[in-house]
């Protein structure tokens, strides 16, 4: 290794910087079921019926007439729950470019399922943040149905 390449890569192991980008996650079964119900309630992009169907399946109801699988999609969410001021909770959804910002229970269950979907938390100045991007969830109400495990599966980055 040249001397200038060896002082570049001991400049960043010093510094911490990270050479790699984190590669997408991936969830199936009841975590991406969650994930997936819980960011659906606030999607814009969503039909009603199919904004009713991940939250019925999500809460396990039997009979769920709507059969097509529907794709519950966000850019970005950002949750903030401060240990500081405890009362203090919040989470922002970006769909299309469009910010919605959820408090108090919402927000709290969005960043507890976050969590669940194995989203790091990360502390800065009496808070913890948790943050994902280009989220893309999948439910098959006929394979959800059959009670093997499949029909839910999400994807996303990791951060900002």
């Amino acid at each position: 290794m040249k001397s200038g390449n060896l002082a570049v890569l001991t400049a960043l192991l010093m510094t911490g910087a990270s050479v790699a980008h984190a590669a997408p996650a991936t969830v199936s079964g009841p975590n991406a079921l969650a994930l997936a119900g819980v960011v659906a309630l606030y999607s814009p992009l969503l039909s009603g019926d199919e904004r009713e169907t991940a939250a019925a399946l999500f809460v396990g109801e039997k009979d769920v007439p709507y059969a097509r699988k529907i794709t519950i999609s966000a850019d970005k969410i950002v949750c903030r729950v401060s240990n500081v001021d405890i009362t203090a909770r919040s989470c922002e959804l970006t769909f299309r470019g469009k910010k919605q910002t959820i408090n108090g229970r919402r927000a709290s269950e969005v960043f507890a399922t976050e969590a669940l979907a194995g989203v790091a938390s990360e502390g800065a100045a009496g808070s913890v943040f948790e943050s994902l991007s280009n989220l893309n969830c999948t439910l098959d109400p006929k394979a959800i149905k059959q009670k093997d495990g499949s029909g839910a599966s999400c994807t996303f980055d990791p951060g900002n």
